[in-house]
């Protein structure tokens, strides 16, 4: 670890240290791993990961939620979600997250309560300030910590220190919620969830690890590393079999290859959005 990372790590330590004990919302993702995995090195008993299980987290990230949880030590709860049955995530506007995360920060703000707990916080990095976030006014409203940006820490410092500790996701590529798979506007429901975690877990079982299933009603537009296209034209008949099994009729590969955060590159003027009154989140 070089002097740099040291200082940004001890910094992270010393934020954990004050704050005395912390409810970590912990999707799998290398961030909020790293996040839970100091706090429960600093804090012990006084941190607690909570994994929100609901249709648009895969099956499969919740099980490695769980093991890697246990690998790291922490205090691990699964709470069950309901975003998906708020009509106003279902219409699936271009602030969907917001309320997502206003939901997820709610039930960790009951559970905070229960154990008595302070401070709730997220895995939110130096690098999200650019990023399209809508969930980062829930996290304002509900009082939520980034342990990880006040400490200063960028995606790659977060990588290098879950390597360093042996993290088995410290490259494990970004993953958004399944919602994320849906163009704006396009309503979400249960059923199409299922739908693109079915195709998904096909392509993850044949062994592609950067890609998604953009869901476009009866067209399914497959988006891969373009390192990976050859491979995944030379098994077309397959993919187009299984996909079409799961209710889709066109199966389509894009040209453009993987882009994280595909869908905000509709037309601004088409995106659809919920207006949220002022302090709707606060308690």
């Amino acid at each position: 670890m070089n002097t740099e990372l040291q200082t940004k790590y001890d910094r992270l330590c010393r934020i954990l240290a004050q704050m005395g004990d912390v409810v970590i919302g912990m999707s799998g993702g290398v961030d909020s791993v790293l996040l839970a995995k100091v706090a429960a090195d600093v804090l012990g008993e006084k941190a607690v990961a909570v994994t929100a299980d609901s249709p648009s987290l895969p099956r499969r990230e919740l099980r490695e939620a769980q093991e890697l949880a246990r690998q790291i030590g922490v205090r691990h709860i699964v709470i069950k979600t309901q975003e998906v049955s708020d009509p106003r995530y279902a219409a699936n506007p271009v602030n969907r997250c917001y309320f997502c995360k206003t939901e997820l920060f709610t039930h960790l703000e009951k559970l905070a309560g229960e154990l008595g707990f302070r401070w709730i916080a997220y895995g939110e990095n130096q690098d999200d300030d650019g990023d399209h976030r809508p969930g980062r006014q829930a996290a304002g409203e509900h009082g939520v910590r980034a342990p990880l940006k006040e400490a200063g820490l960028s995606k790659a410092d977060i990588r290098a220190l879950a390597e360093h500790f042996n993290l088995p996701v410290w490259n494990k590529p970004a993953f958004a919620c399944l919602g994320s798979r849906f163009p704006y506007g396009s309503r979400i429901t249960v059923e199409k969830l299922a739908q693109v975690e079915a195709a998904e877990e096909f392509l993850w079982q044949a062994g592609f690890r950067q890609f998604r299933v953009r869901h476009h009603d009866t067209i399914a537009r497959i988006e891969v590393a373009p390192d990976d296209m050859p491979r995944l034209l030379d098994m077309a008949p397959q993919v187009v079999a299984h996909f079409r099994q799961l209710g889709y009729t066109y199966v389509t590969l894009d040209l453009a290859g993987y882009q994280r955060g595909s869908m905000n590159q509709a037309e601004p003027a088409l995106i659809p959005i919920v207006n949220i009154p002022a302090g709707a989140g606060r308690k």
